[in-house]
């Protein structure tokens, strides 16, 4: 008996001295309260100077806003950059909505958002001095006679794809294009300027997904996208 009380007088004395750490705050849990215009939002937090990004999904229920997953990301081979440029090899920073899906695979199972199969005549032109820029165009022609730059949407790595609504409203020239979410061809292989994550974490945000709760995506570091979401409000 005297064991056990010197037992438990120690671990009271542990837990008085040596208190448990608590939670971490979430980083996001404020500012996400600033969004009224959605209840999905997608955080990609990431650097200037490296490709690694982490990816974080919330959904708000009522006036609340709850983390829901975590899935590691890579960004382009020059990380984010606040001020983007065509070919600069970076992701761009800022908040934008989430556009429809694509992917030259069938559809999966349980995504709800609008998706096109597609095929050899689909293109995204990345040509700053076409009328067509960061426009997505369904063409039958040779495609080299009417763009200098383009891209197929069914390359490989587009077997799934989710369009980030960047650059439009209006369209910049020569300010990017063709910002996509899609699968990586390993986790520290870099992206052109879009986000990549694995093939299964890509169909699991595909069906997360609801068109319904008009989802949006942050991108940035921790700082500046606690800005933009604080700043989203009209």
């Amino acid at each position: 008996m005297r064991r056990i009380l010197a037992a438990s007088l120690c671990i009271l004395l542990a837990a008085t001295l040596f208190p448990a750490a608590p939670h971490a705050a979430d980083p996001y849990a404020e500012a996400l309260l600033h969004v009224k215009d959605s209840k999905q939002v997608i955080i990609a937090a990431g650097s200037t100077k490296s490709l690694k990004a982490n990816i974080r999904l919330y959904e708000k229920t009522g006036n609340k806003w709850k983390f829901i997953k975590t899935y590691p990301a890579v960004t382009g081979k020059s990380g984010l950059s606040f001020t983007k440029k065509e070919g600069d090899g970076a992701t761009p920073t800022g908040m934008y909505e989430i556009g429809r899906m694509f992917g030259y695979g069938k559809k999966p199972a349980g995504v709800r958002t609008s998706y096109t199969a597609t095929n050899q005549f689909h293109y995204w032109v990345d040509d700053p001095k076409s009328a067509d820029y960061n426009k997505w165009i369904y063409y039958r022609g040779n495609p080299a006679s009417r763009w200098k730059s383009f891209e197929r949407l069914n390359h490989e790595l587009y077997k799934h794809a989710i369009v980030i609504r960047y650059n439009e409203n209006p369209i910049v020239k020569n300010a990017g294009s063709a910002i996509f979410l899609h699968r990586w061809r390993t986790s520290t292989t870099p992206t052109a300027g879009c986000l990549a994550l694995s093939e299964s974490h890509l169909i699991a945000l595909m069906k997360w997904l609801d068109p319904v709760q008009s989802p949006k995506i942050v991108i940035g570091t921790p700082d500046s996208i606690r800005s933009d979401l604080k700043n989203s409000s009209p």
